[in-house]
């Protein structure tokens, strides 16, 4: 089984710290695992020869001694900081041109969110969730006792439809962000009223506080984190044709980001919704 060279510097490391050299002030040192000052003299265990020994103080390099451990120290931090970096370049450096998701397809350097139809990357496009009150409702929470008060607010997108069009039903997302939205990020179906996608339904008492009461279920993914800021999410399921986002549901408040698309129907789909023809039922 091949050594990593992080295992490797910490492995020596650990053997370098099990022995120590005890400077003498002519020059010369012993190897020890360990030393004691004791009044005048100092208590070593000698690694050559396997057995405690004691030494006149006044023939001890006391200040050596400390300086060279000091320094061997910092080497030994140094040699694993650099061993991390090495480890970090032999299993997350992504290529010049990007990281590979696919022979031949390689994802952008920048940070965001892209779906992967097998075919192409797309770039799902941020977009702020809008707040929407009932006016009425704050207006006439004036004469109502404040326990009695619950105003409905909708976190919503405007307009019926994404820009962003998917084709494939079972796609793979991909998150590059330095803040770690690969580990937030889920995706839920958005339910179509009028002009608008609903996102989120939420209480908000007359005090200010708020309190989630219809958050859509999440879409299962499996979520794998394939480089320092770049994670996979993958489909258990092919999506149903509709309009879906993916956000951070668990983010206080009631200000969201979203990165929402649409699912185009099939034509097998829409071949089965199609009513028959009159010669069809004949």
């Amino acid at each position: 089984m091949a050594v990593t060279v992080l295992a490797c510097l910490v492995w020596e490391s650990q053997a370098v710290l099990a022995s120590q050299k005890l400077f003498l002030k002519d020059g010369t040192y012993q190897l020890v695992s360990s030393y004691e000052v004791h009044g005048d003299r100092v208590r070593y265990y000698s690694v050559e020869r396997s057995a405690w020994e004691e030494i006149p103080l006044s023939l001890v390099d006391l200040e050596a001694t400390k300086r060279a451990q000091e320094e061997e120290k910092a080497l030994q931090k140094k040699q694993i900081e650099e061993g991390r970096e090495i480890e970090q370049e032999r299993f997350y450096k992504p290529p010049e041109n990007g990281f590979e998701i696919a022979p031949g397809i390689h994802l952008p350097q920048d940070e965001g969110v892209y779906a992967f139809d097998g075919l192409r990357v797309i770039r799902l496009i941020q977009t702020p969730a809008e707040v929407v009150t009932d006016k009425k409702r704050a207006a006439f929470a004036l004469a109502v006792p404040a326990h009695l008060l619950k105003g409905r607010s909708i976190i919503e997108l405007p307009g019926p439809k994404a820009a962003v069009r998917i084709q494939q039903a079972q796609p793979t997302f991909y998150v590059r962000s330095s803040a770690g939205l690969g580990a937030k990020l889920e995706l839920v179906q958005l339910k179509v009223v009028k002009e608008s996608r609903v996102v989120e339904k939420v209480e908000v008492s007359r005090a200010g506080t708020e309190k989630a009461s219809d958050v859509p279920a999440a879409v299962q993914l499996q979520r794998t984190q394939l480089a320092p800021g770049l994670y996979s999410l993958k489909l258990l399921h092919p999506l149903d044709p509709g309009e879906y986002a993916l956000g951070d549901l668990g983010q206080q408040g009631l200000n969201m980001e979203l990165w929402p698309f649409g699912l185009f129907e099939t034509p097998t789909r829409q071949e089965k919704r199609r009513p028959p023809r009159d010669s069809e039922q004949e």
